[in-house]
């Protein structure tokens, strides 16, 4: 997969973390890696690493694996970066390591629009978990249509970043073909009037859909739970890699 200009772009990555800090998303899945006492953990489509560096200080043997590299490059840069395995690559790439855990947060789940891609991707997880190694992703619920709010009057931002100045940025919906949606983000680096953008789709599955493809692929869902930060809007599927 070709990765998106927000994250394979060197200036747009460079910026990322600092639009989107709040990642209190990311409670939930610490705190199911200690549910589920895992001491090793694939984070899938790591982006810029925030995930795999926070496991890694908590002793956790962590591989981050994304398609990016300009995204690889900021978490290599991040304080405990060494402590992490690094990949470029994507989930069909992914070595057999007998991880206990596997995770994709911020919704990368839904970046696979094609179903090839999608069930390659789980069948390259499934490859690398021990047996019983859980599978844990959010993806947002469909008849939410969190899309609608997608637009330049509710995702307008100001934000004044160190060394790089005022950048504007906001999001727009392109088109809805459902299950489709594809959206614009746009920053304006005031400094130098630089304007860039990313155009990004997502496919909104069904519940039953997703369950349908982690059993194609040889998982078993052990649960379907509410996203803590986003309580009705997502489902967070937990499965484990099935014995046969």
């Amino acid at each position: 997969m070709v990765p998106d200009e927000i994250f394979a772009n060197p200036r747009l990555a460079q910026i990322y973390d600092h639009l989107d800090w709040d990642r209190r998303d990311l409670r939930a899945y610490r705190a199911m890696v200690r549910e589920f006492g895992a001491r090793s953990v694939l984070d899938v489509g790591c982006g810029t690493g925030t995930f795999a560096c926070l496991l890694a200080a908590a002793g956790i043997d962590v591989m981050g694996v994304d398609p990016a590299a300009a995204s690889l490059d900021v978490a290599r840069r991040k304080p405990g970066a060494s402590l992490v395995r690094w990949l470029l690559g994507d989930a069909t790439m992914l070595p057999s390591t007998d991880a206990d855990m596997a995770t994709m947060t911020g919704n990368v789940a839904q970046v696979f629009v094609d179903d090839r891609d999608w069930l390659a991707a789980l069948a390259g997880i499934r490859g690398a978990l021990r047996p019983s190694g859980r599978l844990v992703f959010e993806v947002r619920d469909p008849a939410r249509r969190v899309w609608e709010d997608w637009n330049r009057t509710t995702s307008f931002a100001r934000t004044e970043l160190p060394d790089i100045g005022t950048v504007e940025s906001w999001v727009e919906v392109t088109d809805v073909s459902l299950p489709l949606v594809s959206f614009r983000w746009t920053y304006h680096f005031e400094k130098d009037g630089t304007v860039l953008t990313s155009d990004s789709t997502l496919r909104f599955r069904e519940k039953g859909e997703i369950e349908a493809s982690l059993a194609q692929t040889g998982f078993d869902v052990l649960d379907v739970r509410d996203a803590p930060d986003r309580p009705g809007l997502e489902f967070v599927f937990v499965a484990t890699r099935a014995s046969a």
